[in-house]
Protein backbone atom coordinates (compact mmCIF):
# COMPACT_ATOMS: atom_id res chain seq x y z
CA UNK A 1 0.00 0.00 0.00
CA UNK A 2 2.89 2.40 0.80
CA UNK A 3 5.19 1.75 -1.97
CA UNK A 4 1.73 2.27 -4.37
CA UNK A 5 1.24 5.81 -2.90
CA UNK A 6 -2.04 5.03 -2.13
CA UNK A 7 -1.50 6.43 1.74
CA UNK A 8 0.83 8.80 2.26
CA UNK A 9 0.76 9.11 6.17
CA UNK A 10 1.19 6.36 8.05
CA UNK A 11 -1.54 7.64 10.25
CA UNK A 12 -4.15 7.79 7.54
CA UNK A 13 -3.67 3.50 8.62
CA UNK A 14 -6.45 4.00 11.52
CA UNK A 15 -9.05 5.64 8.85
CA UNK A 16 -8.23 2.93 6.05
CA UNK A 17 -9.27 0.07 8.53
CA UNK A 18 -10.98 1.36 11.06
CA UNK A 19 -13.63 -0.75 10.10
CA UNK A 20 -14.77 -4.07 8.58
CA UNK A 21 -16.74 -2.57 5.95
CA UNK A 22 -13.44 -0.73 5.02
CA UNK A 23 -11.59 -3.61 5.12
CA UNK A 24 -13.74 -5.63 2.94
CA UNK A 25 -13.92 -2.67 -0.05
CA UNK A 26 -9.93 -2.83 -0.19
CA UNK A 27 -8.56 -4.37 -3.04
CA UNK A 28 -5.24 -5.74 -2.53
CA UNK A 29 -3.07 -7.41 -4.76
CA UNK A 30 -0.22 -9.00 -4.53
CA UNK A 31 2.98 -7.81 -7.47
CA UNK A 32 6.02 -9.03 -8.32
CA UNK A 33 7.65 -6.40 -7.01
CA UNK A 34 6.09 -5.48 -3.77
CA UNK A 35 8.02 -6.33 -0.62
CA UNK A 36 6.67 -8.14 2.39
CA UNK A 37 5.28 -6.54 5.20
CA UNK A 38 7.07 -8.02 8.39
CA UNK A 39 6.62 -6.20 12.04
CA UNK A 40 9.78 -8.24 13.41
CA UNK A 41 12.76 -7.27 11.99
CA UNK A 42 14.66 -10.66 13.08
CA UNK A 43 11.65 -12.56 11.56
CA UNK A 44 12.33 -10.77 8.47
CA UNK A 45 15.58 -11.50 8.57
CA UNK A 46 15.33 -14.98 8.43
CA UNK A 47 12.47 -15.39 5.68
CA UNK A 48 14.63 -13.29 3.48
CA UNK A 49 17.56 -15.26 4.17
CA UNK A 50 15.48 -18.71 3.99
CA UNK A 51 12.92 -17.99 1.45
CA UNK A 52 14.46 -15.24 -0.44
CA UNK A 53 11.98 -12.74 -0.49
CA UNK A 54 12.43 -9.05 0.29
CA UNK A 55 10.60 -7.46 3.26
CA UNK A 56 10.07 -4.28 5.00
CA UNK A 57 10.03 -3.95 8.45
CA UNK A 58 9.28 0.16 9.83
CA UNK A 59 6.77 2.27 11.55
CA UNK A 60 4.50 2.59 9.04
CA UNK A 61 4.35 -1.57 9.33
CA UNK A 62 4.09 -1.58 12.61
CA UNK A 63 0.73 0.65 12.63
CA UNK A 64 -0.20 -1.42 10.08
CA UNK A 65 -0.09 -4.49 12.27
CA UNK A 66 -2.08 -2.69 15.30
CA UNK A 67 -5.08 -1.91 13.07
CA UNK A 68 -5.18 -5.61 11.89
CA UNK A 69 -4.87 -6.87 15.41
CA UNK A 70 -8.01 -4.43 16.21
CA UNK A 71 -10.15 -5.99 13.53
CA UNK A 72 -8.72 -9.80 13.94
CA UNK A 73 -12.09 -10.86 15.61
CA UNK A 74 -13.84 -9.86 12.37
CA UNK A 75 -10.86 -11.31 10.00
CA UNK A 76 -10.18 -14.34 11.48
CA UNK A 77 -13.88 -16.38 12.00
CA UNK A 78 -13.85 -19.22 14.75
CA UNK A 79 -11.63 -17.55 16.92
CA UNK A 80 -13.53 -16.00 20.05
CA UNK A 81 -12.29 -13.18 22.11
CA UNK A 82 -11.16 -14.77 25.06
CA UNK A 83 -9.04 -18.09 22.43
CA UNK A 84 -7.44 -14.82 21.21
CA UNK A 85 -6.19 -13.26 24.51
CA UNK A 86 -4.89 -16.92 25.34
CA UNK A 87 -3.43 -17.20 22.76
CA UNK A 88 -1.68 -13.51 22.77
CA UNK A 89 -1.01 -14.29 26.39
CA UNK A 90 1.20 -17.48 25.51
CA UNK A 91 2.79 -15.53 22.75
CA UNK A 92 4.01 -12.87 24.87
CA UNK A 93 5.34 -15.42 27.73
CA UNK A 94 6.91 -17.12 25.69
CA UNK A 95 8.85 -14.16 24.73
CA UNK A 96 9.26 -12.66 27.95
CA UNK A 97 10.79 -16.09 28.75
CA UNK A 98 13.08 -16.18 25.82
CA UNK A 99 14.47 -12.66 26.73
CA UNK A 100 15.14 -13.95 30.39
CA UNK A 101 17.24 -17.00 28.62
CA UNK A 102 19.20 -15.01 26.24
CA UNK A 103 19.26 -12.41 29.02
CA UNK A 104 21.08 -15.01 31.58
CA UNK A 105 22.64 -17.72 29.06
CA UNK A 106 26.57 -18.04 29.99
CA UNK A 107 26.69 -16.02 32.99
CA UNK A 108 29.79 -17.55 34.21
CA UNK A 109 29.36 -14.99 37.16
CA UNK A 110 26.18 -15.86 38.17
CA UNK A 111 27.83 -19.41 38.60
CA UNK A 112 30.70 -17.90 40.66
CA UNK A 113 28.09 -16.16 43.29
CA UNK A 114 25.92 -19.21 43.63
CA UNK A 115 29.16 -21.32 44.54
CA UNK A 116 30.83 -18.98 46.82
CA UNK A 117 26.95 -18.53 48.61
CA UNK A 118 26.68 -22.32 49.14
CA UNK A 119 30.34 -22.57 49.93
CA UNK A 120 29.05 -20.02 53.21
CA UNK A 121 26.32 -21.95 54.44
CA UNK A 122 28.37 -25.32 54.42
CA UNK A 123 31.42 -23.57 56.61
CA UNK A 124 28.21 -22.32 58.49
CA UNK A 125 26.60 -25.86 58.97
CA UNK A 126 30.22 -27.38 59.05
CA UNK A 127 30.71 -25.31 62.12
CA UNK A 128 27.41 -26.23 63.45
CA UNK A 129 28.04 -30.24 63.13
CA UNK A 130 31.24 -30.05 64.44
CA UNK A 131 30.32 -27.95 67.75
CA UNK A 132 27.28 -30.36 68.46
CA UNK A 133 29.79 -33.19 67.79
CA UNK A 134 32.12 -31.76 70.24
CA UNK A 135 29.76 -31.54 72.92
CA UNK A 136 27.48 -34.23 72.51
CA UNK A 137 31.02 -36.89 72.29
CA UNK A 138 32.32 -34.46 75.26
CA UNK A 139 30.34 -36.10 77.40
CA UNK A 140 31.60 -39.51 77.23
CA UNK A 141 35.11 -38.57 76.34
CA UNK A 142 35.68 -34.71 77.49
CA UNK A 143 39.33 -35.14 77.43
CA UNK A 144 39.72 -35.63 73.64
CA UNK A 145 39.18 -32.45 73.02
CA UNK A 146 41.65 -30.79 74.60
CA UNK A 147 43.91 -32.98 73.02
CA UNK A 148 42.93 -32.92 69.75
CA UNK A 149 42.77 -29.55 68.96
CA UNK A 150 41.96 -29.29 65.23
CA UNK A 151 38.45 -30.22 64.01
CA UNK A 152 38.50 -32.36 61.27
CA UNK A 153 41.40 -34.32 63.39
CA UNK A 154 38.64 -34.75 66.06
CA UNK A 155 35.92 -36.00 63.50
CA UNK A 156 37.98 -38.34 62.35
CA UNK A 157 38.81 -39.73 65.60
CA UNK A 158 35.24 -39.96 66.93
CA UNK A 159 34.44 -41.85 64.12
CA UNK A 160 37.12 -44.48 64.54
CA UNK A 161 37.01 -44.83 68.42
CA UNK A 162 33.53 -44.99 69.06
CA UNK A 163 33.65 -45.84 72.25
CA UNK A 164 36.29 -44.49 74.05
CA UNK A 165 37.39 -48.08 75.68
CA UNK A 166 38.18 -49.07 71.95
CA UNK A 167 41.07 -46.44 72.16
CA UNK A 168 43.64 -49.26 73.39
CA UNK A 169 42.82 -51.35 70.02
CA UNK A 170 42.57 -48.61 67.56
CA UNK A 171 45.10 -47.40 65.05
CA UNK A 172 45.29 -43.41 64.92
CA UNK A 173 48.43 -42.94 63.16
CA UNK A 174 46.98 -41.82 59.94
CA UNK A 175 44.89 -39.16 62.01
CA UNK A 176 47.10 -37.62 64.61
CA UNK A 177 50.84 -37.94 65.69
CA UNK A 178 52.08 -40.72 67.32
CA UNK A 179 53.02 -38.01 70.71
CA UNK A 180 49.08 -37.11 70.24
CA UNK A 181 47.90 -40.65 69.79
CA UNK A 182 49.44 -41.77 72.86
CA UNK A 183 48.29 -39.20 75.03
CA UNK A 184 44.76 -39.82 73.56
CA UNK A 185 44.68 -43.60 74.59
CA UNK A 186 46.08 -42.73 78.15
CA UNK A 187 43.32 -40.28 78.34
CA UNK A 188 40.87 -43.17 77.34
CA UNK A 189 42.07 -45.12 80.41
CA UNK A 190 41.08 -42.47 83.45
CA UNK A 191 38.65 -40.72 81.73
CA UNK A 192 35.90 -39.08 83.91
CA UNK A 193 32.88 -38.49 81.02
CA UNK A 194 29.66 -40.71 81.80
CA UNK A 195 29.13 -43.99 79.87
CA UNK A 196 27.45 -44.05 76.74
CA UNK A 197 25.89 -47.55 75.03
CA UNK A 198 26.86 -48.71 71.90
CA UNK A 199 24.05 -47.24 69.95
CA UNK A 200 24.66 -43.97 71.23
CA UNK A 201 28.39 -44.37 69.68
CA UNK A 202 26.79 -45.71 66.36
CA UNK A 203 24.49 -42.38 65.92
CA UNK A 204 27.58 -39.64 67.27
CA UNK A 205 29.99 -41.83 64.41
CA UNK A 206 27.12 -41.64 61.75
CA UNK A 207 27.10 -37.71 62.38
CA UNK A 208 30.75 -38.01 61.68
CA UNK A 209 30.23 -39.20 58.67
CA UNK A 210 28.01 -36.68 57.30
CA UNK A 211 30.61 -33.65 58.47
CA UNK A 212 33.39 -36.06 56.41
CA UNK A 213 31.15 -36.22 53.49
CA UNK A 214 29.95 -31.99 53.67
CA UNK A 215 33.80 -31.72 54.55
CA UNK A 216 34.62 -33.52 51.36
CA UNK A 217 32.36 -31.91 49.22
CA UNK A 218 33.60 -28.55 50.67
CA UNK A 219 36.32 -29.28 48.85
CA UNK A 220 35.01 -30.56 45.73
CA UNK A 221 33.21 -26.34 45.69
CA UNK A 222 36.33 -25.30 46.42
CA UNK A 223 38.33 -26.54 43.45
CA UNK A 224 35.36 -25.74 41.03
CA UNK A 225 35.31 -22.33 42.26
CA UNK A 226 38.92 -22.04 41.56
CA UNK A 227 38.59 -23.00 37.90
CA UNK A 228 35.96 -20.84 37.29
CA UNK A 229 37.36 -17.67 38.75
CA UNK A 230 40.70 -18.30 36.94
CA UNK A 231 38.29 -19.06 33.43
CA UNK A 232 36.12 -15.46 33.89
CA UNK A 233 39.18 -13.29 36.06
CA UNK A 234 42.50 -14.92 36.26
CA UNK A 235 43.79 -10.93 36.91
CA UNK A 236 41.17 -10.98 39.94
CA UNK A 237 42.05 -13.79 40.77
CA UNK A 238 46.25 -13.57 40.99
CA UNK A 239 45.69 -10.90 43.15
CA UNK A 240 43.38 -11.19 45.55
CA UNK A 241 42.70 -14.67 45.70
CA UNK A 242 39.93 -17.06 44.17
CA UNK A 243 37.67 -16.89 47.23
CA UNK A 244 37.98 -12.85 48.10
CA UNK A 245 37.24 -12.60 44.53
CA UNK A 246 34.08 -14.04 44.56
CA UNK A 247 33.05 -12.67 47.75
CA UNK A 248 33.89 -9.24 45.88
CA UNK A 249 31.39 -10.38 42.96
CA UNK A 250 29.11 -11.75 45.46
CA UNK A 251 28.80 -7.84 46.93
CA UNK A 252 28.69 -6.24 43.48
CA UNK A 253 26.10 -8.43 41.87
CA UNK A 254 28.16 -9.34 38.92
CA UNK A 255 31.90 -8.79 37.37
CA UNK A 256 30.64 -6.08 35.50
CA UNK A 257 28.78 -4.46 38.54
CA UNK A 258 31.91 -4.92 40.41
CA UNK A 259 34.34 -3.19 37.60
CA UNK A 260 31.53 -0.02 37.58
CA UNK A 261 32.71 0.35 41.43
CA UNK A 262 35.13 2.80 42.70
CA UNK A 263 38.45 1.60 44.58
CA UNK A 264 36.82 3.50 47.60
CA UNK A 265 33.59 1.25 47.53
CA UNK A 266 35.16 -1.67 47.28
CA UNK A 267 37.94 -1.21 50.06
CA UNK A 268 34.92 -0.09 52.60
CA UNK A 269 32.93 -3.32 51.29
CA UNK A 270 35.75 -5.74 51.90
CA UNK A 271 36.36 -4.27 55.56
CA UNK A 272 32.70 -4.50 56.61
CA UNK A 273 33.33 -8.11 55.15
CA UNK A 274 36.45 -8.78 57.02
CA UNK A 275 38.49 -9.75 53.88
CA UNK A 276 41.35 -7.25 54.51
CA UNK A 277 42.23 -4.91 57.89
CA UNK A 278 40.71 -1.67 58.37
CA UNK A 279 43.20 1.12 60.04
Amino acid sequence: VLDENKLTQSEDLQKNFETLQIVDCKNCCIGAHEQLAVDDAKLGYAIKDKLQLSYVSNTAVQELMRCIRSQLDSLISGVTEKERTAIMTLGLAHSLSRYKLKFSHDKIDTMIIQAVCLLDELDKELNNYIMRTREWYGWHFPELGKIVTDNLQYIKTTHILGQRENAIKCDLSDILTEEVEERVKEAAETSMGSEISEYDAEHMQCLCVEILELHQYRSQLCDYLKTRMMALTSNLTVLVGDLIGARLISKAGSLTSLAKHPASTLLNSRCREGTVPCS
